[in-house]
């Protein structure tokens, strides 16, 4: 497996992009801005699209990717999430006043958008790839992912507050290497991170000191103009995980 980061920031401005992953050529691991920056033959080839959850800066490009590339295609798109979140986004995007449903277009028997629902602790199989979500706690029904390759496994936990049940998925891999944690507020913030069910400084701390086995850990969705801030705070914080900062462009080969 091999993963590009399109996006990682909570925010747009200058060249931030929210959140969104490339899994080798076919797969997206949320459709935030970030997808915007790939190529029209990159685009095509786009099979598959896992989202974690319904908020905007997670699924903004989905809709144009749908509507640029789904007439010069053979096959639909696939879109994996839970049920919820897909009753979600075709309640209030794909619903013919905010955006065309495409599940339709052109019509019922040759779509060019698929939804397929995920359930946590079920494995994906995309030629032997194995991605797995992952319950999480968020303010809307929301996953994370393992992406499995068999020789080792990445954990992205999309957007979540505090959640034993999270960790106790997580220390059941055997072949874990990477993850990809979200730490969206300063520790000024911490009542906003609370309402909002995202992760602060002092609770990654906590959070991490769940984890029971080796990992890389890389930090994700810093919201603009606060990412030193809370860099600084998670390395005072949680310096002992040696925790990095997750950047566009960055590559994970396994």
């Amino acid at each position: 497996m091999l993963i590009r980061v399109l996006g990682c920031s909570g925010g747009i401005g200058g060249n931030l992009r929210t959140t969104s992953m490339l899994l080798d050529q076919d797969v997206l691991i949320d459709a935030g801005t970030g997808v915007g920056d790939l190529t029209l033959s990159e685009l095509q080839l786009i099979d598959h699209v896992f989202l974690t959850h319904s908020h905007l800066d997670h699924l903004a490009m989905l809709p144009f990717l749908v509507d640029t590339v789904g007439g010069m295609r053979s096959k639909p798109i696939t879109v994996h999430a839970t049920a919820e979140t897909l009753q979600i986004i075709r309640d209030h995007i794909f619903n013919w006043k905010i955006w065309p449903d495409f599940s339709t277009i052109p019509d019922t028997t040759k779509p060019f958008l698929h939804f397929s629902p995920v359930t946590p602790g079920q494995p994906v199989d995309l030629n032997g790839r194995k991605i797995t979500p992952l319950k999480v706690n968020h303010t809307v029904p929301a996953v994370g992912y393992v992406l499995d390759s068999g020789a080792a496994a990445l954990v992205f936990t999309g957007d979540t507050g505090a959640c034993d049940e999270l960790w106790a998925e997580v220390n059941r891999i055997e072949n874990l290497r990477y993850v990809i944690i979200e730490t969206a507020f300063s520790n000024g913030e911490k009542d906003l991170a609370v309402a909002s069910k995202h992760l602060w400084p002092d609770q990654l701390a906590a959070e991490l000191a769940k984890l029971k086995r080796q990992a890389r850990i890389f930090i994700t969705h810093l919201k603009p103009g606060e990412g030193a801030l809370t860099m600084a705070e998670v390395e005072e914080c949680a310096g002992a995980f040696n925790p990095r900062m997750l950047s566009n462009g960055h590559v994970f080969k396994f």
